[in-house]
């Protein structure tokens, strides 16, 4: 039962889970600028009177903006239609929706060798999830199996698997300290006006929990790789 298990993770969870892995990397770091443009983003700034009275803040209607990694999407108010910015790797976000009190300058984005890390990490991770794929099901692949079943072969594609998981998740980890430090700036700022202080709020987007449930779903296939490359190493000693 175990063994049938461990078979059936390896040769079709681990792919889908990997595929899966591979969207929400690309969710997060394509949105809001090219797609999802106001229900995905890394930081949000959305009308809010939490930080300049206490109360229930619902129904606040006023500007808002989403940012990303290639840009932001912004709107004057709730009704209004959104307008994006031109992606690029070193985005400048459009925040002339804000009004002149708000701490816009406290809002950029970061190095522009950030997103092309990300970039970079998900391109390993579409190698690696082709790879894999192919070697977990090289029994049917006819005269092709052999090439798969090739240690070096294997062993490529665990390491490109893991530096891009490597690469990946560092560098969410760098954007999310980026745009936490920005928050965190943003609102003791205009906390700091009190009440003549504009009714906004910024916040981190649902991006970054894109991120974190991608590369937990990409440690599986990698763990699965990098597992069967060990117990091939320790057979040949």
């Amino acid at each position: 039962m175990i063994a049938g298990l461990s078979k059936a993770v390896t040769l079709y969870l681990a792919p889908l889970l990997a595929l899966t892995a591979i969207l929400l990397s690309l969710f997060a770091l394509l949105a809001p600028t090219l797609l999802l443009h106001d229900r995905v983003a890394l930081l949000t700034v959305v009308p809010s009177t939490a930080l300049i009275q206490t109360g229930s803040s619902k129904g606040v209607d006023g500007p808002s903006v989403f940012m990303g990694l290639l840009g932001s999407c912004s709107k004057t108010n709730n009704a209004a239609s959104i307008n994006c910015t031109e992606a690029s790797i070193s985005p400048l976000y459009d925040l002339s929706v804000l009004p002149g009190s708000a701490p816009n300058l406290l809002l950029s984005a970061p190095a522009a060798s950030t997103p092309a890390f990300v970039a970079v990490a998900i391109s390993f991770s579409i190698i690696f999830f082709f790879t894999f794929t192919l070697i977990s099901f090289r029994h049917h692949m006819g005269k092709l199996s052999g090439v798969f079943e090739k240690p070096m072969v294997q062993r490529l594609s665990a390491w490109i698997g893991f530096f891009g998981f490597l690469i990946g998740i560092t560098s969410f980890l760098i954007i999310r300290m980026w745009f936490g430090k920005a928050v965190q700036d943003f609102n003791a700022s205009i906390a700091a006006q009190g009440k003549n202080g504009p009714q906004l709020i910024a916040d981190l987007g649902n991006a970054f929990t894109m991120a974190w449930v991608a590369y937990a779903f990409y440690a599986v296939p990698i763990i699965a790789s990098l597992a069967k490359l060990n117990v091939t190493a320790t057979k040949n000693v």
